[in-house]
């Protein structure tokens, strides 16, 4: 694999051929290079740089989890019984597909996740069953969000 190139310094323009790609991946790149004057070959170009500084690191599409019926979001703040138990807590819950997130932390928890379910119904069995069920969690804390008043990606 690649490894990206760690000087890569963006422009102006670079900042914004994302912004526009931000708000629609799916932009033509013509269109990018008329709005700002350069050739689309310029933009593909330009694109192909960051992609190879691992800037842009790939194209996703955005999925309403609650139009698919999932209408339970919550986090879990996870305290692990050891430290050596990260390893493999992770990969534990790397295989729950109801996990969306998860972030090795400082502070109180050792690991926070995000995760999505149908129902509370759905939650208490995932919480009970599977996710405390891991032997290498010793205890974990639940927050459930109520709504996303903010939701946005990194601006360049």
């Amino acid at each position: 694999m690649k490894k990206p190139a760690q000087n890569y310094q963006i422009d102006n323009l670079d900042k914004n051929i994302l912004s526009e790609l931000l708000h629609d991946a799916r932009k033509a790149y013509s269109e990018i290079a008329k709005r700002y004057k350069v050739s689309p070959a310029t933009i593909h170009v330009r694109v192909e740089k960051m992609r190879g500084a691992g800037i842009i690191k790939g194209t996703h599409l955005a999925v309403n989890p609650k139009a698919l019926g999932y209408e339970v979001c919550c986090f879990i703040g996870i305290t692990l019984r050891q430290a050596g138990d990260y390893p493999s807590a992770i990969a534990k819950l790397e295989k729950l597909e109801e996990v969306i997130e998860a972030h090795y932390t400082t502070g109180q928890y050792n690991v926070f996740i995000k995760i999505l379910t149908r129902s509370i119904d759905d939650l208490q069995n995932i919480l009970i069953n599977r996710i405390q069920a891991i032997p290498e969690i010793q205890s974990t804390e639940t927050l459930i969000s109520l709504q996303q008043p903010i939701k946005r990606d990194l601006q360049p």
